[in-house]
């Protein structure tokens, strides 16, 4: 009889991604995985394996009015009372969150009823979910040797690195410079929900190109379903070739595609960036509670795979500048092609369900990180 764990996280692409990545890894080995998540998660989730999929209550605290921090109490509360019955039938043999609000409920019910816990955190600083939940898990997965916030969570964290889908992996191909002649292939995406600001800067940003760099340009760009009219119109001006929709399914096939990618620097862009190998232009998303992307993009950009630039300082002339220049020197690209790939770990989703199965038997881990398993 199969076993049952339970993944739990957030319903955006960033949280999911990964989880989903674990879920084809574990279901192989044998394992039936049920997952809880929030209503966002129909958009992003049709190819995660689960058994079944659980819609959990949960609320964020972003409304600091007194009637606001009551409805997301309620929320959450209404998602622990969920998640107890949840993991009462299914008896998991361990639960593990990729963070956000939706994944506190079920782990501190698992928690609760002596379940073997973990939580991942894939950027390089703790998420507030996370740390919350830190102190009661059993384990701590991190995508970085050195995460910050993470308190006395560090004690019983080990390294497994982000764990990528597996049709990342399978779009993983050598890269090949732009040479004389050939279309030049740029690709612009926010995350999985996009984003606005790519949707204001980069048709500016591309009508200062020269004429002969318009001429050469491919562009694939990921454009809020609201802003598909107004940036179709730029582009069918300038006689562009393009292609916009609100989300690409195959966004790693696309990605493997490109010569440039411009986008912004949460953790699943990062990893997938890495592992298949592609130069980018990061832009952090500005105002971010712990500044997560902007550190993520900070160490790709010291490892020469990137260069970030900040949101509140990139006008349209400066980001046509960073793509004119990059697109005009193959040699670099290609150099900053072959850091990123270095950064790349495409063997943590293996090293990841390891450390679950570890947990899940008794086992602690520190004596996983040890083993470098």
């Amino acid at each position: 009889m199969a076993k049952t764990i339970l993944i739990t996280a957030g319903g955006t692409g960033g949280h999911l991604f990964p989880a989903e990545a674990l879920a084809h890894e574990l279901a192989p080995r044998g394992y039936d995985i049920h997952l809880a998540t929030d209503h966002r998660a129909t958009n992003y989730g049709s190819e995660f394996p689960a058994k079944e999929t659980h819609i959990i209550a949960s609320a964020t605290f972003g409304d600091r009015s007194p009637i606001g921090l009551v409805k997301s109490a309620g929320r959450l509360a209404t998602g622990f009372v969920q998640s107890l019955a949840l993991v009462r039938r299914l008896r998991p043999v361990a639960a593990i969150g990729f963070g956000g609000y939706p994944t506190l409920p079920p782990l501190l019910a698992a928690s609760l009823l002596g379940r073997p816990t973990l939580i991942h955190e894939a950027n390089a600083v703790m998420g507030r979910a996370n740390r919350f939940l830190a102190g009661r898990v059993s384990a701590i997965a991190t995508s970085f040797a050195d995460t910050g916030l993470m308190g006395e969570g560090g004690a019983k964290a080990a390294v497994t690195g982000n764990p990528v889908r597996p049709r990342v992996i399978a779009a993983v191909s050598p890269y090949q410079a732009p040479v004389d002649g050939e279309k030049l292939r740029l690709m612009v995406f926010g995350g999985s929900q996009g984003a606005r600001v790519f949707a204001d800067l980069v048709p500016p940003a591309l009508e200062a190109l020269s004429p002969a760099l318009i001429g050469r340009l491919k562009l694939v760009q990921q454009v809020r379903a609201e802003d598909v009219d107004r940036v179709a119109a730029v582009y069918g001006r300038l006689g562009l070739d393009y292609e916009i929709a609100p989300f690409f399914t195959d966004l790693p096939e696309r990605m493997a595609g490109s010569h440039l990618v411009v986008c912004r620097s949460g953790a699943s862009s990062v990893a997938e960036l890495t592992v298949i190998g592609r130069p980018s232009i990061l832009v952090p998303l500005p105002h971010a509670l712990d500044n997560d992307q902007k550190t993520n993009a900070i160490g790709l950009e010291k490892a020469g795979g990137a260069i970030m630039a900040e949101q509140a300082a990139l006008t349209p002339e400066k980001l046509a500048g960073l793509i004119a220049d990059l697109l005009a020197d193959p040699a670099r690209l290609a150099t900053m092609a072959s850091a990123a790939r270095a950064q790349g770990r495409p063997d943590a989703v293996r090293r990841l369900a390891d450390l679950v199965e570890h947990v899940a038997a008794g086992g602690k881990p520190n004596a996983f990180a040890a083993t470098g398993s």
